[in-house]
Order: structure tokens, then sequence, then C-alpha cells
């Protein structure tokens, strides 16, 4: 073999090599990606069904169920809510008509979270919670009044 030949393999190895790398690293990423839909979304259907997400809102007032470790709420923009499940132990920050971000899977029709924050102060609520609120507010004046009385800062 030629040293031009040998060259060209050694390169073409190395492309060869750099390119299953970074097929690796995307494929990875891709699989640890995890979106955040707001309850309007998931109620029609845009959220995956069978993957990780996050949803996002505001736990609706009397909706909070606890039986054990196990609690179930309901997680709402106002224009729409969707039931969560939960197995462990709440955030202390955690409470009704207050923001939430649970991530984990929809199973007919409940989310089913692995894990569950609440937002850390009063001020506080997740851009992407805010903007879907923000979006359900448009031509609903109940949360209006739900927002101004709870301010938002980013």
């Amino acid at each position: 073999m030629k040293p031009r030949h040998k060259r060209l393999a050694i390169a073409a190895g190395v492309v060869a090599m750099v390119g299953a790398a970074v097929a690796l690293v995307l494929n990875a990423f891709q699989s640890n990606l995890v979106f955040f839909y707001s309850p309007s979304q998931v109620a029609s259907h845009e959220a995956p069904s069978m993957r990780t997400f996050r949803i996002g809102g505001l736990v609706e007032r009397g909706t909070v169920k606890r039986d054990g470790m196990h609690v179930s709420f309901v997680v709402t923009d106002t224009a729409k809510s969707i039931p969560v499940q939960y197995d462990g132990i709440l955030p202390d920050l955690f409470k009704e008509g207050k923001g939430v971000v649970a991530q984990g899977q929809l199973q007919d029709g409940v989310f089913v979270a692995r894990e569950v924050l609440a937002k850390h102060d009063e001020n506080y609520m997740p851009p992407e919670a805010a903007d879907a609120l923000k979006r359900a507010q448009q031509g609903n004046p109940k949360l209006a009044e739900t927002l101004a009385a709870e301010p938002m800062r980013k």
C-alpha cells in the first residue's frame, strides 16, 4: 500500500470515528430531552404520549388528596385541567393555588409524576408556566383576575 493510500485510510477512519461519536452524543441528548407543556396543550394532545415531559400550572384549589405517600391533585392553567398522581414526599412549598411543575408521563388521561417542583417564593413562576398562563388568559377574563391577584416575575 502506498503512503498516500495509508493517509487516506487513516483519515477515513478518523472521520468515521468522529461521526460515530457525534451520533452517540446526539442520540443521548435526544433521549434525555424533556419538554414543558401546559394543561391546555396536554388536553389538545400536543404532548407526547409515551415520553417523559413536564407539565406546569397552578394547583387547583380543593383537589389535593393525600393517602399516605400517594398524592393526587389537579394542575390547571384555568383554561384546562389535568389530574396528576404522585408517590413520594411533596416539596414544603407545595400548596393549593400555587405554581407547580411536575415531570412524568401521561397514562390514560392522568399525568403520573416522578418529580414535583414547587415555586420557591411568592413572586416566582417558571417562565414556561408564566407564558402558558398568559396564552390561556386570552379570552378568559376569570384568569385575568387570578393573575392580577398573584404577581409573577421572570
